[in-house]
């Protein structure tokens, strides 16, 4: 196999993500989409109440995918060009920055204009948590926790995946963060069968939820020190070992307060506090998802430039 040009690569990367910030999540036949109608009909088949059954579950959907990027590098390893159009293309297909922006406002529109049953609903499309009994700023800290939470999950640790294994590690990543949406429940149908696939989402996901936090803290001038201290304060109290990396770090760089007690049908999580801010307001929505923004281009530059500048290193010198 020739070796990988990083030049197409980090362009591939950066056409990407430029094409998500445009255009978002391509509006019918997303792959991602037939990715879970595969995923359904495969627990269908292998289905039990036990981990080794989600392992082999997990392990065939994600090194499936892992695999088929690996054939895509093989069959455009002669050819740069078409190798940056179908590494943007993947990259595109991955990322859900833009979208994760329309929902976030089409959420807070609802709240400026009074109708928050309507704010309830399209949250939905956002969190897991019961939104029925939620009260405006309840809907307003739901919002920036999804969107600080997506911007490690959707944009930036696929960025980094993509920058240290190109186009299977941009496929692997997203196949495994999808199932993770799909089975790594606790409830008492996924307990067991959907550990490998949560876990397995962790793992990848902690550099790019390290990097987010510190791009959300970098990126916001003045509160660079409250976020960096947020985050070594309150991140070691959520549960998830990445999601509070980044709601922490978001949280010092907003000056607000997140965290609190989430309801998931009958059980309800108590979530640390996020933060030392005053609580959050709708108002602090678009200041959220400006703030993703700015991650999100700081991640693409870093992708970029560390896959250009690690193939230099690594590289044998020439006479």
């Amino acid at each position: 196999m020739r070796r990988p040009c990083p030049e197409s690569r980090a362009a591939g990367l950066l056409l990407g993500y430029a094409a998500d910030r445009l255009l978002g999540d391509p509006r019918r036949f997303h792959p991602v989409a037939g990715f879970g109608t595969v995923a359904s009909v495969l627990e269908e088949r292998l289905y039990a109440d036990s981990r080794p059954h989600g392992v082999v579950h997990a392990a065939l959907l994600v090194g499936g995918c892992a695999g088929l990027g690996i054939a895509l590098e093989r069959a455009t390893a002669p050819h740069p060009l078409l190798r940056t159009t179908v590494t943007a293309l993947v990259t595109w297909t991955v990322l859900g920055g833009r979208s994760l922006e329309r929902e976030a406002s089409a959420v807070r529109e609802r709240l400026s204009a009074g109708d928050l049953p309507g704010a309830r609903e399209r949250l939905r499309s956002l969190v897991g948590r019961d939104t029925s009994t939620l009260d405006a700023a309840q809907v307003a800290r739901a919002v920036i926790e999804s969107v600080a939470e997506n911007s490690s999950d959707a944009v930036v640790a696929p960025l980094v995946w993509g920058a240290l294994a190109g186009t299977p590690g941009l496929l692997a990543h997203r196949a495994a963060n999808t199932l993770d949406a799909m089975v790594g429940h606790r409830d008492p149908r996924y307990r067991r069968f959907g550990w490998a696939s949560a876990r397995l989402d962790d793992l990848l996901n902690l550099p790019g939820a390290r990097l987010a936090g510190a791009l959300a803290a970098l990126t916001s001038p003045g509160r660079t020190k409250t976020a960096l201290r947020a985050w070594r304060r309150d991140a070691r109290g959520h549960p998830s070992p990445n999601a509070g990396v980044v709601e922490a770090s978001f949280a010092g760089a907003l000056g607000i307060g997140l965290g609190g007690s989430n309801r998931y049908g009958a059980r309800t999580e108590h979530r640390p506090a996020m933060g030392q801010g005053r609580s959050p307001e709708p108002s602090d929505i678009p200041r959220a998802t400006a703030l993703a923004r700015r991650v999100g281009l700081g991640a693409v530059l870093v992708a970029a430039a560390t896959t250009v500048l690690g193939t230099v290193v690594v590289r044998p010198g020439r006479r």
